[in-house]
C-alpha cells in the first residue's frame, strides 16, 4: 500500500529587536530569571501595551522577501488559554488579519527545485518558560526562579523573562512531501531571516523554533488527520522526528487504528514522538480583538522605506554570481548559503582580481572541509578572506602547486603565519626553472630505461609513473604543467 506524506511547518522566529513587542523590557538572552519581565509583560492592572515599531518593520522585510502581500491594516487579538508560564492568561497574537499574507519560498532538494507556498506570517508575543528540575533548594538562592511549585523533591520553575519577546510566526501550506523537503524548507527560511538580519537564528537559544504538522494519506485521497510536533530546535531532530512520526502513523493505520489530532513532542534520546495533549482548534482559544491595541496601519511610504533598506536577497545574488563570476548554479547556491559565506567569496575574488572558479573551489573544498571538521562557521574561520586570496594568488602566479598549497593552507589554519612567510619558512616555493626541471627529468629517464621503453612502445600509463618519480625527486615542488611538458618533449 502506497502512502503520501503531507507536511506543513509553523516557524516561530524571534525578532532581533532589543526590546519586547509591547514593552521596553530587554530581550537579551541569559539574564537572571524574572529580571526582564515588566508590569506590561505580565499584564498587571492599569498597564497598556505599546507596539514595537522595529518588530513591524522586520515583519515587512520578511513579507517583501517572500513576495507576499503586506496587509495595509492588521489587527491584534487575545488568544485565551491557561498555562503556568502565560501570566496574562492570554497571548497577544494575530488571527483574522495577519501582517503578512501569502508568499512563497523556493527550496532545493538534491537536483530538484520546488516552491513552497506560505499561508501567512503574523506578529505575536512569546510566553514565559517552565523549567523542571529536582533536588532540595533547586529553585532558591542566586540564579533561582522567582516562582516555583514544589512537589516533594522535584520542582517547576517559571521564568518570565521571555514573556513578551516579539515573534513572527511563519505558517506554510502543507506542500512538503518528505522529511528532506521539510528540512530544506526550514534551512532555507532560517538562512533568509538571518540574511535579512531580522533574527539571529540561534536555535539553541530558541530564536528559531519549528512546529511540524505531519499526516499521511493514500494517494488521491483527502488530507489525513495531522499531528503537530512541537518546538523542534534542530534540523537533525526535525528529520528524525518526522521519519519516526510518519512510520508510526502508517503502522497505526495499517493495523486498523485511527489517528487522533494531537500535539506531540519528540524525545531525541529515544528517537520517538509521544502525545502531549489533544490538539486545540482555533475556536478553542476564544480569540477576540485586543481592546488595548488599535489596528496596525502600514502605509505605502513605510513599505517603500523598508524595501530601500533591505540587502540583496539570496536568490538575486545567486543569479548575479552565475552571470558575474561565470560559475555554475550549484556553486552559486553553496556560496550564497549564508550572507557571511557570500561576503567571504566576494572579498577573496576582489583581492585576487578574478579567478572566481579557483576561489570557489578552495572555499567549497579545503576551507569548507576544515570548517566542518572543527564545527565552525565561516565567520569564525582561522583563515581570513585576505589570506585565502593570497594563497590563490600564489597558485595562479606559479609560486605554489596545488599540493603545496594544501600544505600552506593547513599551516594557515594552525595560525603559523602569513602565506609568504610559510612558503619561505618551509621552502615550499614551486620550481619553474626549465633548466632545473630538465636536469631532473634527464636523470629519471636514465634511471628508468625499462619504463621509458614501455612508454615508447605504446604503454601510456608509464607516463604517470615517470611524472611521479620526477615529482618525488623534486620533493613535490616542480611546476606540474612544466614538468609534464618537459617530460613529453624529452620522451620524444
Amino acid at each position: 500500500m502506497q502512502w503520501e506524506i503531507v507536511i506543513g511547518l509553523e516557524v516561530h522566529t524571534q525578532l532581533s529587536t532589543q526590546s519586547k513587542i509591547f514593552s521596553g523590557s530587554s530581550t537579551a538572552f541569559g539574564a537572571e530569571p524574572n529580571t526582564q519581565a515588566s508590569a506590561v509583560d505580565i499584564a498587571l492592572p492599569g498597564v497598556l501595551p505599546v507596539l514595537n515599531r522595529g518588530a513591524v518593520e522586520r515583519a515587512i522585510q520578511l513579507g517583501l522577501a517572500i513576495n507576499a502581500n503586506i496587509s495595509r491594516r492588521s489587527v491584534f487579538a487575545r488568544k485565551n488559554y491557561f498555562y503556568p508560564d502565560l501570566p496574562k492568561g492570554y497571548q497577544i497574537s494575530q488571527m483574522e488579519l495577519p501582517v503578512v499574507e501569502g508568499g512563497h519560498l523556493t527550496i532545493q532538494v538534491g537536483d530538484t527545485e520546488k516552491t513552497i507556498r506560505i499561508t501567512r506570517a503574523h506578529l505575536e508575543e512569546d510566553a514565559g518558560k517552565s523549567v523542571h528540575g529536582g533536588g532540595a533548594g533547586g529553585y532558591g538562592g542566586p540564579g533561582g526562579y522567582g516562582v516555583a511549585m514544589a512537589y516533594g523533591s522535584s520542582f517547576t520553575g517559571i521564568d518570565l523573562n521571555r514573556a513578551g519577546t516579539p515573534l513572527l510566526e511563519i505558517v506554510s501550506e502543507p506542500d512538503m512531501r518528505s522529511a528532506a523537503e521539510a528540512v530544506a524548507y526550514a534551512k532555507t527560511l532560517h538562512n533568509l531571516v538571518v540574511w535579512l538580519g531580522i533574527c539571529d537564528g540561534n536555535m539553541q537559544e530558541g530564536s528559531f523554533r519549528c512546529d511540524v504538522n505531519v499526516s499521511v494519506r493514500k494517494f488521491g485521497e483527502p488530507l489525513g488527520t495531522r499531528r503537530e510536533i512541537k518546538n523542534l530546535n534542530s534540523f537533525k531532530f526535525m528529520q528524525q522526528a518526522i521519519d519516526y512520526e510518519v512510520q508510526w502513523q502508517i503502522d497505526t493505520l495499517e493495523d486498523g487504528g485511527k489517528i487522533q489530532q494531537a500535539t506531540i513532542l519528540f524525545n531525541p534520546d529515544t528517537g520517538e514522538t509521544h502525545a502531549m495533549r489533544s490538539k486545540e482548534d482555533a475556536h478553542d482559544y476564544r480569540y477576540f480583538p485586543d481592546p488595548d491595541l488599535l489596528p496596525l496601519v502600514i502605509s505605502e511610504e513605510w513599505i517603500a522605506r523598508t524595501r530601500a533598506t533591505m540587502p540583496e536577497l539570496p536568490a538575486v545574488m545567486r543569479e548575479r554570481f552565475v552571470s558575474q563570476y561565470a560559475i555554475s548554479a550549484y556553486d552559486a547556491g553553496i556560496l550564497t548559503s549564508s550572507k557571511a559565506m557570500a561576503s567571504y567569496f566576494e572579498e577573496v575574488v576582489a583581492a585576487v582580481g578574478g579567478e572566481a572558479k579557483i576561489c570557489a573551489n578552495w572555499m567549497m573544498g579545503e576551507l569548507s572541509a576544515a570548517l566542518n571538521r572543527a564545527e565552525l562557521t565561516i565567520g569564525n574561520s582561522p583563515v581570513s578572506s585576505s589570506q585565502l586570496a593570497m594563497l590563490v594568488t600564489r597558485i595562479t602566479d606559479g609560486t605554489l602547486s596545488g599540493k603545496l598549497a594544501k600544505e600552506v593552507f593547513e599551516a594557515l589554519w594552525q595560525v603559523e603565519g602569513e602565506v609568504d612567510e610559510i612558503i619561505e619558512a618551509r621552502g615550499l616555493k614551486q620550481v619553474s626553472d626549465s633548466g632545473a626541471i630538465e636536469a631532473v627529468v634527464a636523470q629519471i629517464l636514465a634511471d628508468n630505461p625499462n619504463q621509458v621503453a614501455e612508454y615508447r612502445a605504446g604503454k601510456e600509463k608509464m607516463l604517470g609513473y615517470l611524472i611521479g618519480q620526477a615529482m618525488k625527486a623534486m620533493k613535490g615542488k616542480a611546476n606540474p604543467q612544466q614538468l609534464n611538458e618537459v617530460l613529453l618533449r624529452m620522451l620524444g
